[in-house]
């Protein structure tokens, strides 16, 4: 249930990226020379790197909802994934902090989950895995 949390609050970022990327870039790059009404701003000119970051985002999103959704086949490499995952979810808080520093630290809490509980002794017996 955490990784879904996790992959459906990505999902949101990732669509928040791809509806609004003229907004975004125009955040992060500026209005430009407004001068000239012929040529694009720097918002609209950079829009395709949001919109990139977009995707980027909910493939990560659809990697851990995917892994989540497989978790009670308990094949040995989705504690793996979990693991990779919970690492590739950490540097998302940096991007919530931005946007909402509240969401933020909410977002730190079930990253931190994700990285601990997959590597756990009750995980790895879940999975199979053989005590040494």
């Amino acid at each position: 249930m955490l990784m879904m949390v996790l992959g459906g609050m990505q999902a949101v970022l990732g669509l928040a990226l791809l509806t609004n990327s003229v907004a975004f870039a125009t955040a992060i790059w500026g209005e430009g020379d407004v001068s000239t009404p012929c040529c694009t701003t720097p918002g609209e000119a950079h829009s395709g790197i949001i919109v990139f970051a977009g995707v980027l985002v909910l493939a990560v999103a659809a990697w851990g909802i995917t892994t989540a959704l497989k978790f009670p086949t308990r094949h040995p490499n989705l504690r793996v994934s979990a693991f990779a995952y919970g690492w590739t979810a950490l540097p998302f808080t940096l991007a919530f902090f931005e946007v909402v520093p509240i969401l933020g630290v909410i977002w730190l809490v079930p990253a931190i989950l994700a990285i601990v509980r997959p590597n756990q002794p009750e995980s790895r017996a879940w999975f199979g895995h053989q005590p040494l």
